[in-house]
């Protein structure tokens, strides 16, 4: 059977860019949905499943960073920003909602193609280290399905992940009690296609300790080396 085409949500409030860039990816391929606003978006995606979400930053009511903040609360579902600005707190912001990267205003759509291309294969491909797709790692109180992306907590409940929560969480997994520097972990999370900002390691770091430390402040399983990077302190097992 024919694999569907990836289902993209667009979310932009000027009518002038979300129809011809809705008809332009439409015509290179992709399924299209489009919403003028973030409570459009949050309709959309209670009715459908994504591949992934295009949000424009700078929008009136709910902006694109508090709807990207909702996502990622919810779903797994790599994300791109839309931003007119280009400034660092917006990259920064994003980054902390764990965005897979960003577009700044005007752009060609041609470069929006290549960025939604990257992301999608990165969010399809492999992991660091993966073995095989039916693999199970487990460590401390928690039981990771490689092949399914799902993290189940000893209560039986899943754990949503984004793709650079689970790269992240692969790359420390891979080399448990091995001291890896934010340059390291920027590689092995997001590869070197991405930019290298300390603080956007630091904010994802603190984001997979919110979802696997019983206490996010006096982390036991990802401590920092000051000076040095993180370690991964637990004992893993396959």
């Amino acid at each position: 059977m024919e694999q569907a085409a990836p289902h993209l949500l667009l979310v932009e409030d000027a009518r002038d860019i979300r129809e011809p860039l809705a008809r332009y990816l439409k015509d290179n391929g992709y399924r299209v949905s489009a919403a003028d606003s973030s409570a459009a978006a949050r309709r959309l995606l209670k009715a459908h499943a994504f591949d992934l979400v295009i949000a424009d930053i700078m929008m009136p009511g709910e902006d694109g960073l508090s709807l990207g903040r909702a996502i990622r609360d919810t779903h797994a579902i790599p994300l791109i920003f839309l931003t007119a600005r280009g400034e660092e707190v917006d990259r920064i912001v994003g980054l902390e909602l764990g965005a897979d990267d960003y577009v700044v205003k005007p752009f060609s759509p041609r470069e929006l193609m290549a960025r939604i291309a990257a992301v999608l294969r990165r969010a399809h491909a492999p992991p660091p280290g993966a073995k095989a797709a039916s693999e199970t790692i487990t460590f401390d109180r928690w039981r990771l399905d490689v092949g399914q992306r799902e993290l189940v907590g000893e209560d039986g409940v899943a754990q949503a992940l984004s793709t650079g929560e689970f790269r992240l969480l692969m790359a420390f997994l891979e080399r448990p009690r091995m001291t890896l520097t934010r340059e390291q972990l920027l590689d092995l999370a997001r590869g070197r296609e991405a930019e290298a900002f300390d603080r956007a390691i630091d904010n994802a770091i603190s984001r997979l300790r919110r979802k696997i430390e019983d206490d996010p402040k006096n982390p036991r399983l990802i401590k920092t080396v000051w000076g040095g990077g993180y370690i991964f302190a637990a004992d893993v097992s396959r």
